[in-house]
């Protein structure tokens, strides 16, 4: 029944997809003049426009994201053509991504798939039984400002850089590419921008998208309610409809998310092009009936830091000592 109701909306718009693609870039690209122009004003000002910048920045990505998915456009040489480019400008090689992000869709949910394009969970009773240095790193990478400070910059400014161990020829282009594209970028605008002026422009989008992106991917598989499941029973609807939450945001950042909140839309059926997903949570009950979280409720996510299984729910460290005399 499912695949009957989406079917309708996987088709994307040439039209739209294009008009999607080309204001976007163009206005990122007029950001970027308008905060060259600040920086001799106040750099206050220029990081101002820096988190406008960084919302179209997380534009970009959806497209590419998009793109990646073979959802942006009918042609799948179009959308490798656009997902390089917009890889260049979010600093990810295109296919090193399309990889990674295939496995996170075929294993969401899954705990004995974990550990690819994924963020780092662990079950209570793993944290339990791990080692001290490793209950330490856990910590650490849970830590909010490791999680949504520094992590981003890593994840897409310094990662991104090499290509995996098992990496085909293709994926290790992909990263060579990209990475000679962004050294050409770079070097073009320190040219008529100067280093200062350039980093500061760069790094602050870099981080501020960075950090959205984490976080909406964070809070769409880390919720109250959010469904994990051994192999041998895990289900992929329940995965997509249970396990990525429908993240009801204000209209102007469900814009410029690209209506990536519509999560359990998009992991049910990743062909959706970005702009159909609301159309389709709207057109049956079975997709309307979702459990849901508001911006404000969704902050209740920083306490979640593992898996539960006994009790089938996510637990903070604080409620270990209960695990302990259970």
């Amino acid at each position: 029944m499912w695949k009957r109701i989406v079917a309708r909306y996987e088709t994307p718009s040439l039209g739209r997809s294009v008009w999607q693609a080309a204001s976007t870039i163009v206005s990122y690209g007029a950001l970027w003049y308008l905060m060259h122009r600040s920086a001799a004003i106040s750099y206050w000002m220029t990081l101002a426009l820096a988190i406008l910048g960084a919302g179209f920045l997380v534009r970009i990505f959806i497209i590419f994201h998009d793109c990646g998915h073979g959802s942006f456009f009918t042609s799948r040489k179009a959308n490798d053509v656009l997902g390089a480019i917009t890889g260049l400008l979010i600093f990810t090689p295109y296919y090193r991504w399309r990889h990674e992000h295939a496995i996170h869709h075929a294993t969401s949910g899954d705990l004995d798939r974990r550990g690819t394009g994924d963020v780092w969970t662990l079950t209570a009773q793993e944290y339990l039984a791990s080692s001290r240095w490793k209950r330490f790193g856990y910590r650490l990478a849970r830590n909010p400002v490791v999680l949504f400070g520094i992590a981003p910059l890593f994840l897409f400014v310094v990662l991104p850089r090499f290509p995996r161990r098992k990496a085909d020829r293709r994926e290790r282009n992909s990263v060579i590419w990209t990475d000679l594209g962004i050294l050409g970028m770079a070097a073009a605008l320190i040219a008529l921008l100067g280093i200062k002026e350039y980093l500061l422009i760069q790094i602050s989008m870099m981080g501020m998208a960075g950090t959205v992106g984490v976080w909406l991917f964070y809070v769409q598989h880390q919720f109250e309610g959010v469904y994990w499941a051994r192999r041998d029973e895990w289900d992929y609807v329940t995965a997509a409809l249970q396990g990525s939450s429908y993240y009801r945001l204000p209209k102007v950042l469900q814009w410029f998310t690209g209506n990536i909140g519509f999560h359990h839309i998009h992991h049910l059926s990743p062909g959706i092009p970005n702009y159909n997903l609301e159309k389709c949570h709207k057109a049956d009950p079975l997709l309307r009936g979702v459990a849901h979280i508001t911006l404000l409720g969704s902050f209740k996510s920083f306490s979640y830091r593992l898996w539960d299984e006994q009790r089938q729910t996510m637990v903070g460290f604080g409620d270990l000592r209960s695990l302990r005399r259970g």
